[in-house]
C-alpha cells in the first residue's frame, strides 16, 4: 500500500486523529504535548499516529495536507491545523463543539 493511501485510510477510519510526535502520554516535542493536552481536555477519545515511528507518514503527510509542520489534527478526514490553532480552538470553544459534533454524528 502506498503511503498516501494509507494516510488516506487512516482519515477514513478515524473521524478525530492527529500525527504527532511521540505519543499521548509521552510526547517527543512541546507542540505536540500542548496540543494533545489540548484535545485531552475536551474529554473525547482520538486516535494518533507518532510520525518519529512512521517515517514514511513523516515525509509525506505534510504533502496530503497542505500542512508543513507537526503536530497536525484532523477532524473526519480534514486538516484542522496545528499546536497553535488547536490551542487557539480550546480558548473559544469551537474545539469542544468541533469534536462533540463529530463524536456524535
Amino acid at each position: 500500500m502506498k503511503t498516501e493511501d494509507k494516510i488516506k485510510q487512516q482519515l477514513t477510519e478515524n473521524p478525530i486523529i492527529i500525527y504527532m510526535k511521540g505519543t499521548p502520554e509521552v510526547p517527543a516535542c512541546g507542540f505536540s504535548a500542548r496540543a494533545v493536552a489540548a484535545i485531552k481536555s475536551t474529554g473525547v477519545d482520538f486516535a494518533w499516529i507518532n510520525v518519529l515511528e512512521s517515517p514514511f507518514i513523516l515525509e509525506k503527510l505534510p504533502e496530503v495536507s497542505n500542512w508543513p509542520t507537526y503536530p497536525q489534527l484532523f477532524v473526519n478526514g480534514e486538516i484542522v491545523g496545528g499546536c497553535d490553532i488547536v490551542e487557539e480552538m480550546l480558548m473559544n470553544g469551537e474545539l469542544m463543539k468541533l469534536l462533540k459534533q463529530t463524536v456524535d454524528a
